[in-house]
């Protein structure tokens, strides 16, 4: 063959080379949306199935190299004990600011305010699980809550 067959046949060999490098390369940058979309629609989604993994760990209880110690002993702690409180119950204001007594029937009115409501009560009288028990001009006696407490006039 002739130098110059040689070198023609070359050129032609890596043109075609070059060729298929670029057009493989422009068909990835600038694909053919009408392909991709026919092939996205056929298919239809499957989630995949996961199986669990099966775990473990690594005890090592083997003598320090450095030191020359075995480990301490890997007993469980026994939890503290906790003093376990009693359920308080929850703290309610109740405050006496007043007093009605009528002359003619005996008959007496007090002012107490309870969480923040105030109320007209006489005795015995019960509202919001308190009863009043008994009461005059400077303190009164209810009970809520299991318990009975004495509550003296606010000003």
């Amino acid at each position: 063959m002739k130098k110059n067959q040689k070198t023609y046949l070359l050129l032609t060999v890596v043109l075609a080379i070059w060729g298929i490098l670029g057009f493989k390369v422009i068909k990835t940058v600038n694909p053919d949306s009408d392909q991709n979309a026919e092939a996205v629609v056929s298919k239809k989604f499957k989630p995949m199935e996961f199986k669990e993994r099966d775990t473990f760990s690594i005890v090592a209880h083997y003598r320090d190299p450095f030191l020359g110690t075995l480990p301490k002993s890997l007993t469980p702690k026994k939890p503290k004990r906790t003093l376990q409180k009693k359920d308080t119950l929850p703290k309610r204001e109740i405050l006496y600011t007043g007093f009605i007594a009528e002359s003619s029937s005996g008959h007496e009115i007090f002012f107490l305010t309870i969480d923040g409501h105030q109320q007209l009560m006489a005795k015995n009288e019960v509202f919001r699980k308190v009863k009043l028990l008994s009461g005059d001009l400077e303190k009164v006696k209810v009970h809520f809550d299991g318990r009975t407490k004495t509550i003296p006039l606010t000003q």
